[in-house]
């Protein structure tokens, strides 16, 4: 079964605002440059409860999809992904246990559940201790079957930018770009 709206790479592109994290969605091209612009997201930040909300483009007249914190407060903090009806389309949420050490996620969606965790232990590690910038900060999500459910990456760049493959069909760009800009905007805490 192939998701609804299915991309099979994509990028994220944090830009600078004063009181929002801002992101820009763009599809790949095949030569792997910026294509299509897919939208843009916005949190305000220090919010008691997390939502970001993704607009079709940067008038932001027009929310597409969006996540949002079941609880406010929550260190194994869950968030609903829901279209532009407002009908859940996935899951994501934080294992606080597991993170301690290397940030883990969970992901839920039509047809599969999976788990993400930064692929390099050292880097994990590094990122704890110290205040080192730039570091890439890669994840993986793999299905409880153990098949790749989606990659993140992050780009050495002054601006966080992220590349989001998503080997598995199942896998909506929506609920994958819910989870890139949660990726970075829950990890800056």
């Amino acid at each position: 079964m192939t998701a609804d709206m299915y991309l099979p790479t994509f990028f994220v592109k944090q830009k600078f605002a004063m009181t929002t994290n801002r992101y820009e969605l763009f599809a790949a091209n095949p030569d792997g440059s910026f294509g299509q612009s897919m939208g843009l997201a916005e949190q305000k930040r220090l919010a008691f409860k997390e939502e970001v909300t993704f607009y079709a483009d940067d008038t932001k007249t027009r929310p597409v999809f969006s996540f949002k914190a079941r609880k406010k407060i929550d260190l194994n903090a869950g968030y609903d992904i829901f279209d532009e009806a407002r009908n859940q389309i996935g899951f994501f949420r934080k294992d606080f246990g597991a993170s301690l050490m290397r940030s883990t996620f969970h992901i839920e969606g039509p047809g599969y559940a999976g788990t993400g965790q930064e692929r390099s232990q050292a880097v994990a590690l590094i990122r704890r201790f110290t205040d080192i910038p730039f570091l890439p900060i890669h994840f993986d999500f793999v299905s409880s079957e153990g098949q790749p459910l989606l990659g993140v990456e992050r780009q050495s760049s002054v601006r966080d930018k992220y590349t989001v493959h998503v080997p598995d069909q199942r896998v909506d760009f929506r609920v994958a770009a819910a989870v890139a800009v949660g990726l970075d905007a829950l990890m800056q805490r």
